[in-house]
């Protein structure tokens, strides 16, 4: 079914190739906005059937309680909330259904579904490492894809916080049990590697990513943004969206 979007950071890196994706699958755009466009939202957010967040950390409520108002349901793949952000997004949007992930690539949302498995399939002592690599041009690290990684493996195995071991240097001793190591390596061009290795004695099990175009995630969007219409109010994943959830 065809329907018109909403684009909220349409001038981004994403923005420009979840347009080019839209319009590849013949949905029609109601609307590019960036920060502060609230006027231009707000008249447009009428004639969209999803709206989609791709923008400032800051720039997502304002959409979610526009698209709470009237009924539409949103996307957000923008990052970098604070916890109070966070929770005044989930405040707002407890009327509509949502999608929200920090990352929309099909093949990353089965690589988490399988690094959970392997978590909770293998025991301590398979001990898990966590390498990935992004551009020069990328500000934090680790990922957020990595993030969600790291978080699936301590939920699996009932590990704290301080579990992680962000990178190692010096005489730092034998590795100790529950310990995942995490390494974030940039330089140039790199769209985003990420591989989750799982040693043991005798064997190792390494699962990996590696994204070589901002399309997939694209596409990936554009699948959520078909799926959510007519969902019931709540916040889902893409392991929902691809029936893994």
């Amino acid at each position: 079914m065809e329907f018109s979007i909403l684009l909220n950071g349409a001038l981004g890196r994403m923005g420009r190739a979840i347009l080019e994706a839209a319009r590849d699958n013949n949905l029609s755009i109601a609307a590019t906005i960036d920060r502060d466009d609230d006027a231009k939202a707000a008249f447009a957010i009428t004639k969209a059937g999803v709206a989609i967040d791709f923008s400032h950390h800051t720039a997502t409520f304002p959409l979610a309680r526009l698209c709470a108002a009237h009924g539409t349901p949103l996307i957000i793949g923008t990052t970098g909330h604070s916890e109070e952000e966070r929770a005044g997004i989930l405040q707002a949007v407890t009327s509509i259904p949502v999608v929200w992930a920090g990352n929309y690539s099909i093949g990353v949302t089965l690589l988490n579904h399988l690094v959970q498995i392997a978590a909770q399939t293998l025991d301590a002592s398979y001990e898990v490492e966590l390498v990935e690599m992004h551009h020069r041009h990328k500000k934090d690290a680790p990922s957020g894809t990595a993030a969600k990684l790291l978080q699936i493996i301590r939920e699996a195995r009932s590990l704290p916080s301080e579990a992680l071991r962000h990178g190692r240097n010096g005489l730092v001793g034998e590795r100790p049990t529950g310990e995942i190591g995490v390494h974030a390596l940039r330089g140039g061009d790199v769209i985003g590697d990420h591989t989750v290795l799982f040693a043991g004695e005798g064997e190792r099990l390494e699962l990996t990513h590696r994204a070589s175009s901002r399309a997939i995630f694209a596409t990936g969007v554009i699948r959520a943004a078909h799926w959510v219409r007519g969902r019931a109010p709540g916040i889902y994943g893409m392991e929902d969206v691809l029936g893994i959830g």
